[in-house]
């Protein structure tokens, strides 16, 4: 049975129909492809910047622009998911994201006037930082859309028991996508150019509005709310935890990690060459970075899954997310005591099982504690606190880092970790009674 009785589907199906399922899987494609253009832009940016004249600061504006603005939207992507359902949402904030990743190759074409695209662009404005800004804006507000519709989606298609796999499941499709934008950025602009990466996620964008247009219903119920306002988030104690879990992870994550491995690896003169492969082609740190980072991405992936079924398999989320906030520490560890590269693609490794095992279950607990009439709303407030932490990274770590080092600046991200697994375990027995709370008794 859906979670909510009102949903504009069939509802006398399990979570394991094959309705269901295919619910799920076009959700997973969609996110998959449009998470091509998240991953693209890290590779590249840092190091673009200096060729076009962007200082580090306005970079770290940039890569967190995206999270800003859905500070903003999120709240109001929620509680829009709560008045008018998913499939709308959903559809429209994949295709924001799919416009927004064409809005790179504008910027790259700002600088240069001696091209039609270019004089075009130039008209508009000549500066490459303020197409790039507008671009990261755009993709906050798609994505502000796709995160909560395609978690909303799969509570309302899931039971108790199998939340923590379908939350997995969609979880691992949205990562999937982004390593293979990290990819795609790293290797691609260094084999044919930046503008070419780009163009190559932008089809790709275009490619999940497609199958999100022809393949998702609609699952939520139509409630009444008569306002959408960004302040009106779901207050709770299961909310405000799992969202504090979020801010953690992502300020260490996306905002520390991804933003500064590409310097780091250039400081250690740390690269990867394929020469090993027969090729005898030397990545530089661009290329290497944007590899080490899909590796962590892929480890999420996998771990994202596993974590969900297990936290079904034993019907409790917070051991499991415990034990994965540990790994998550155990790799930024690792990383500030790297000294050889090998190390440095373990820490990543670690890092990445961290945070992919932590996904599938934090949300599925965030479901489970949470009333189906209020979800849209508890995951905007989710990724309000994720997307403090991921926009508050770049802007801390970029500047600090070259004043206290990489080595302190991943120790702290470690003590990050720890801080979460805290807060998570004190979060729910406040809120249940236990520290541990059976999944099939969390809503009792």
């Amino acid at each position: 049975m859906y979670r909510n009785e009102t949903a504009l589907i069939p509802v006398s199906d399990s979570s394991d129909s094959p309705s269901s399922r295919n619910i799920v899987v076009a959700v997973v494609a969609s996110t998959f492809f449009v998470g091509f253009g998240g991953g693209v832009v890290f590779p590249i940016l840092p190091n673009l910047g200096e060729v076009l004249g962007i200082s580090a600061f306005v970079v770290g504006l940039i890569l967190s622009a995206n999270r800003w603005t859905r500070l903003v939207a999120n709240a109001p992507a929620g509680v829009l998911i709560d008045r008018i359902g998913t499939r709308k949402p959903f559809v429209v904030g994949l295709a924001i994201e799919g416009v927004a990743t064409f809005g790179y190759v504008l910027a790259i074409y700002a600088s240069r006037p001696d091209t039609v695209l270019g004089t075009l662009v130039g008209f508009v404005s000549p500066s490459p930082e303020v197409w790039f800004m507008v671009a990261r804006i755009l993709w906050g507000l798609g994505s502000a859309l796709v995160f909560a519709t395609a978690y909303t989606i799969t509570a309302d298609v899931s039971e108790a028991d199998s939340r923590g796999t379908s939350m997995g499941v969609v979880r691992a499709g949205i990562t999937f996508g982004f390593p293979a934008g990290l990819v795609l950025g790293g290797i691609v602009s260094e084999l044919y150019s930046n503008s070419a990466a780009f163009i190559l996620a932008a089809g790709f964008a275009a490619l999940a509005s497609v199958i999100a247009y022809l393949v998702v219903p609609e699952t939520h119920v139509e409630g009444h709310d008569s306002s959408v306002k960004p302040w009106d988030l779901e207050i709770t104690i299961p909310a405000i935890t799992v969202g504090l879990v979020n801010f953690g992870l992502y300020f260490a994550y996306v905002g520390v990690l991804f933003s500064t491995l590409v310097l780091y690896l250039g400081d250690a003169s740390l690269t990867i060459s394929t020469a090993v492969f027969g090729y005898g082609i030397e990545y530089g740190e661009q290329g290497t970075s944007g590899l080490l980072m899909a590796i962590t991405v892929l480890m999420g992936a996998v771990f994202t899954i596993s974590g969900g079924v297990v936290s079904d398999s034993v019907g409790a989320r917070v051991p499991v997310l415990v034990g994965f906030l540990l790994i998550n520490c155990l790799g930024f560890v690792v990383l500030a005591l790297a000294g050889s590269f090998v190390t440095v693609v373990v820490g990543c490794a670690l890092i990445g099982a961290g945070q992919g095992g932590v996904s599938g279950p934090l949300t599925a607990l965030l479901a489970d504690l949470t009333p189906e009439d209020r979800m849209g709303r508890a995951m905007g407030t989710n990724n309000v606190l994720g997307d403090v932490g991921g926009g508050l990274g770049p802007l801390v770590s970029l500047p600090l880092v070259g004043i206290i080092g990489f080595p302190i600046m991943y120790t702290v991200s470690a003590a990050i970790a720890l801080g979460a697994g805290l807060v998570l375990v004190v979060g729910v027995y406040y809120h249940t009674g236990h520290v541990s709370p059976d999944v099939a008794d969390a809503l009792e």
